[in-house]
């Protein structure tokens, strides 16, 4: 499984264009996003200043990059190329594959939160104490795993021509629905409701709690909870069936 682990690393460093992708471009959706905005102008119902929330927003959103768009296609173009089915005549077990999957992705992931870390604080001169920082790598590295289980499982529903697709639009509805490129104060009250319910929002207000100094919500906790079980499990799922009819 190391060896596994170590090439798909290989692989994901190698690939620059998805380096580009996960590491670089959070980072600069956040200095055009956040790039004007003054120190003083608070986000509606946060108290938080548009810079240091969007910090959150763009590091949840670079690290769902890295293990959402890294799994998916890789997978699903594994397994049309025969790849995983030569794996299967290997000594690795099913869910070792997953798991170097998993890692790599997670690995990429963690240079695209602290990049946005170092831009927010050196550009736009965003404080917080060495705890909230610590803080917030944690949450926001933990809770990509719920992304990547996401990633898994597209990758065994989809083929390798419609997985592009399926991932895109699964990657950009719960980009902006959940409140990651634009603060959801900013959408009508309808669609409010509706995001407050998506992963992605309950994502980012974990970090944005921290940032706050205070104790996430439930229903937060809870969304990420309920949503990686169901992640988890249909990748589970779609892995065996996979497997059975290789």
């Amino acid at each position: 499984m190391n060896s596994l682990i170590k090439l798909e690393l290989t692989r994901a460093l190698r690939n620059r264009k998805f380096l580009f992708f996960s590491v670089m471009y959070p980072s600069l959706l956040f200095l055009i996003i956040a790039g004007n905005a003054d120190s003083t102008t608070k986000v509606d119902g946060t108290g938080l200043t548009l810079p240091t929330y969007m910090m959150v927003s763009m590091a949840s959103f670079g690290a769902l990059t890295a293990v959402l768009m890294g799994n998916s296609e890789r997978i699903a173009k594994e397994r049309e190329g025969g790849w995983v089915r030569q794996l299967r005549l290997t000594p690795l077990p099913g869910r070792g594959y997953v798991f170097a999957k998993t890692a790599s992705a997670a690995v990429v992931s963690l240079p695209s939160i602290v990049v946005v870390f170092v831009v927010a604080a050196l550009v736009k001169d965003v404080r917080l104490d060495a705890w909230q920082w610590l803080a917030l790598t944690g949450a926001i590295w933990a809770g990509s795993l719920v992304f990547a289980a996401l990633g898994v499982a597209i990758g065994y529903l989809a083929t390798g021509d419609a997985v592009r697709p399926i991932t895109m639009i699964t990657y950009f509805g719960l980009s902006m629905l959940g409140g990651l490129w634009m603060p959801t104060t900013t959408f009508p009250q309808w669609l409010q409701d509706i995001a407050k319910w998506l992963p992605t929002h309950a994502y980012a207000a974990l970090g944005q709690a921290i940032e706050q100094s205070r104790a996430p919500h439930a229903q937060d906790i809870a969304v990420l909870a309920v949503s990686f079980v169901l992640f988890a499990g249909g990748a589970a799922w779609l892995y065996r069936k996979d497997t059975l009819k290789a």
